[in-house]
């Protein structure tokens, strides 16, 4: 199984929200700039997030997105979910008319398993966590010394 683009990149995007040093929204281009990433795919993928009440958009000359809660009450679910839409590892997990071997497959219930436990792990795992981890890398040399936004 493999995330799409738009998750691996929704993901980021939220992380540099939540490392932004300065408390004042942050522009997307700035964001695309040092992440590397398209500031046209980046639109795209603050489109979601933000109708999950996860950004904050603000207009102006001043404007641009901040986080819209405290990344200790942010999942990776909530920030993967709108991107990928719906996380079950094949179809027939949540939607068994799909096949009409559902009800006595056994692989069935291995793809429900896990994705239960995929699911149970990103509910716990927050941006606060990620945040920690690359500050983390980031004072012991792991990450750029000078990545910033």
């Amino acid at each position: 199984m493999k995330l799409s683009t738009r998750s691996r990149y929704g993901v980021r995007l939220m992380l540099a929200l939540g490392i932004s040093e300065k408390k004042d929204p942050v522009f997307l281009k700035d964001i695309a700039r040092a992440e590397e990433i398209s500031e046209k795919y980046l639109s795209q993928l603050i489109i979601p997030l933000k109708a999950m009440g996860l950004v904050t958009a603000y207009r102006g000359a001043h404007g641009g997105y901040i986080l819209a809660r405290d990344p200790a009450r942010i999942t990776l679910r909530e920030i993967i979910e709108p991107l990928e839409g719906e996380m079950s590892l094949v179809d027939c997990v949540s939607s068994p008319e799909v096949c009409g071997r559902a009800s006595e497959c056994a692989t069935r219930d291995v793809w429900s398993h896990m994705s239960v436990l995929l699911l149970e792990f990103l509910n716990t795992f927050t941006l606060a966590d990620l945040i920690e981890k690359y500050r983390d890398k980031r004072e012991h040399g792991k990450c750029p010394d000078d990545y910033s936004i």
